[in-house]
């Protein structure tokens, strides 16, 4: 009776290790559900915010003809903001956590010499799209808008040698695709007679973006432990220093002799906001899920926004939407299939 009761207290090598998975798998599990939950809320900011975007700089524009804002003032303002808005979230990282090596601001120059690159990249790409707007109206710009999904599957297997299966390449293409049906109107015509120097910028600033956006998920992941926010304050000064340089470069008299908040309207605030908003949510996706998962969710933001406006201004489907969402609704059922069997 003893030695049975012995053999019950006595935990075998075979018991332990049983013991010591057990909490270590639920952990995983744990974690993988807070990284799953973490990267569905990052991306469907990021699909709700960039939804507006378009519309709002092309609402901007006095009687639709041209901007009464300095847009290079607007473009460092977007910085700023971000930069406070990521200053504040770190800040409360602070109160919560403490100063850790992982959070500090204090860097070497090892560290910060490659934000420099996506900054000056991110400062054309968004002059860029305001620019564009002057060659080419809202539909086309959306239309060609769609060149980035290509660029960006391109320059992510060149740069992050990340591959992808034929699969997903088809995938891709068809969302491309979907995204241009879905855009169609009866203007559509429109962009294959587009200024050429509209054609030739938004070619330039898909490739800008594609690259702006693979570029900043090498250095987001490049220290995994690092705080995203102390990422963003880098890389956000950066953009404050070159938009600043810009300004005294190319728009001296119209920003510091009418001033910098010239022209400034409530649409114009609320533009700004979005692109702050945008741009942090951009860098969360970058850190948290991938450029693929950016391509996507900025191009079913589309989708989003034309359903929301049935109700709200009263937009009637079309056949091209239709077919359009049935495609783009394939490709993303395509890549998350196999993604998921990875």
């Amino acid at each position: 009776m003893s030695g049975k009761k012995s053999d019950d207290l006595v935990s075998t090598p075979d018991d332990l290790e049983k013991n010591v998975a057990q909490p270590n798998s639920e952990a995983a599990a744990a974690s993988a559900n807070s990284d799953w939950g973490r990267r569905s809320m990052v991306t469907l900011a990021l699909t709700v915010l960039t939804s507006s975007q378009g519309l709002l700089i092309a609402m901007s524009k006095a009687n639709n003809i041209k901007y009464e804002y300095s847009y290079t003032s607007a473009n460092c303002t977007v910085e700023f903001v971000k930069c406070v808005i990521s200053f504040i979230a770190l800040s409360q990282v602070w109160q919560r956590e403490g100063v850790t090596e992982d959070n500090r601001l204090s860097s070497s120059w090892e560290e910060l010499r490659v934000y420099p690159i996506p900054a000056a990249i991110y400062l054309v790409k968004n002059l860029l799209q305001y620019i564009i707007f002057l060659y080419v109206d809202p539909p086309s710009y959306q239309i060609l808008k769609n060149l980035n999904v290509i660029s960006t599957g391109v320059l992510y297997r060149l740069f992050l040698k990340k591959k992808l299966s034929s699969v997903q390449w088809s995938a891709l293409v068809l969302l491309a695709l979907g995204c241009t049906i879905a855009q169609m109107t009866n203007q559509s015509e429109k962009v294959l007679s587009a200024p050429v120097m509209g054609i030739l910028f938004a070619v330039i600033m898909a490739l800008l973006s594609g690259a702006a956006g693979v570029y900043t998920e090498l250095i987001m992941k490049r220290r995994p432990s690092r705080n995203v926010n102390v990422q963003n304050i880098y890389l956000y000064v950066f953009g404050i220093l070159f938009n600043t340089m810009t300004i005294f470069v190319y728009d001296y008299d119209a920003v510091v002799g009418k001033g910098f908040f010239h022209g400034y309207t409530a649409i114009v605030f609320i533009m700004i906001l979005n692109h702050a908003l945008s741009g942090i949510a951009v860098s969360l996706v970058m850190k948290y899920a991938d450029n693929i998962v950016k391509v996507y969710s900025t191009s079913v933001a589309m989708i989003l926004t034309t359903l929301v406006s049935i109700p709200l201004f009263g937009f009637r489907l079309t056949l091209p939407f239709v077919l359009g969402t049935s495609v783009v609704s394939v490709a993303v059922f395509l890549h998350y299939t196999t993604s998921s069997k990875k």
